[in-house]
């Protein structure tokens, strides 16, 4: 088999994993509901983590933190700005209810794709260096987006999809990581030239995402221990990204 096609194979267990969120379908309705706002609360921290631990270091590493670097960010950002504001435009006159879903869903979706789309981008050009430093590389994005997929799915819940639509969803824009290891393969290399540019973008939208609707809502519960728990299991979320740290 090919660098290529070890690849693609890499890419597709890594799109697999849009179904993890099928372990909690043995839970019930009402008791899921309950603790979807602690999924909210690990999923910030993950998203953050991501954002600050990986992509922007990565990208310092490689070129250096210039002004280019502030202003994809800021494209990030204001890109999560413009998208939620026209989805709001088209939607502000249906009422907030399971039938109609949060347009945050749509939000968490589009900022998923681009991540996911680096990540194929990144799994392309690790294979170019032969399979070896692809397995590697493979093994690190598996463990990155095991809790982030999780997230998602308690995410997408929470805002009114079904189970099965949530699970078709995550998957959907799981496969926009073929997408990138066509990118590396056919840009060859421009390919690491690409990578750096959206690292910083998928950055600043990961950070809008966070800032703007997954903090805010982690507001709505204020008993103390409920606060307490949700602290926490933001602080794993970043604590889950400082841990692949250690496997680079």
């Amino acid at each position: 088999m090919t660098n290529l096609g070890y690849a693609m194979l890499a890419v597709l267990l890594v799109s697999l994993l849009a179904f993890v969120g099928i372990l909690t379908l043995g839970i019930s309705t009402e008791k899921l509901k309950k603790m979807l706002i602690y999924f909210i609360a690990f999923s910030a921290g993950t998203l953050m983590g991501d954002a600050f631990l990986h992509l922007l270091p990565e990208t310092v590493e490689t070129y250096g933190f210039e002004t280019s670097t502030g202003l994809a960010i800021l494209w990030g950002i204001l890109v999560g700005l413009i998208t939620e504001k026209i989805i709001h435009r088209n939607h502000c006159h249906l009422p907030i209810t399971t039938e109609h879903q949060h347009p945050f869903a749509r939000m968490n979706l589009v900022g998923d794709m681009v991540h996911n789309l680096i990540d194929g981008m990144i799994i392309g050009v690790a294979f170019m260096g032969g399979w070896e430093v692809g397995v590697a590389t493979t093994i690190a994005v598996i463990l990155h987006e095991i809790p982030q997929e999780i997230g998602d799915f308690g995410v997408l819940l929470h805002w009114g999809f079904s189970k099965k639509k949530a699970l078709l969803l995550n998957f959907l824009s799981a496969l926009t990581a073929f997408i990138g290891v066509a990118i590396a393969y056919l840009l060859a290399n421009m390919a690491e030239d690409i990578v750096v540019m959206l690292m910083p973008f998928a950055a600043g939208l990961f950070i809008y995402v966070a800032g703007s609707d997954l903090i805010p809502e982690m507001h709505k519960q204020s008993r103390l221990s409920q606060s307490v728990v949700q602290i926490v299991l933001f602080l794993c979320g970043i604590g889950v990204m400082c841990s692949l740290l250690l496997l680079e």
